[in-house]
């Protein structure tokens, strides 16, 4: 596929089912057994394909039901496109055993995605997850150890 395609395909992972929470769009650019790795200790493991993707997002979402993506850069090269992004939101939801803190939180990401037959078959997010708790209260700034 052209690298403007696979650019787009990616743009709907971000924007359309991270951003705006429109989970439908899982099915349209996932392959049924595609796999998510998730570099962080608070995605939990939820399978393969369209389903896990709604489920990770339906988590996040429920957490930070006003979150907001926004996309920084796209590069696409052969199958792979990279996104760097940016996200804020408000923990008004618990997130895992973790209790709605309501505060603010901004993150930053990056996102590789493998993209075969128009489709994203594989993606490795890397974002930071340190931050995030650090800033719901979870973890103290220069801790190791959590305060809930």
């Amino acid at each position: 596929m052209p690298a403007q395609d696979n650019k787009e395909i990616a743009r709907r992972f971000r924007e359309e089912i991270w951003s705006s929470g429109n989970v439908a769009v899982a099915d349209q650019i996932c392959t049924g057994d595609a796999v998510f790795h998730f570099n962080d200790p608070l995605t939990p493991d939820f399978g393969r394909g369209p389903t896990a993707l709604r489920q990770m997002v339906t988590m996040y979402r429920t957490a930070f039901p006003d979150i907001r993506v926004a996309i920084d850069d796209i590069i696409a090269e052969g199958d792979r496109v990279v996104i760097r992004w940016n996200g804020r939101g408000t923990q008004k939801g618990k997130l895992g055993g973790i209790p709605p803190s309501g505060k603010p939180v901004a993150v930053t990401g990056i996102d590789i995605l493998r993209i075969t037959g128009g489709k994203i078959q594989e993606g490795w997010v890397n974002w930071d997850a340190m931050g995030l708790v650090q800033q719901i209260g979870v973890l103290q700034k220069g801790s190791t150890q959590t305060t809930v």
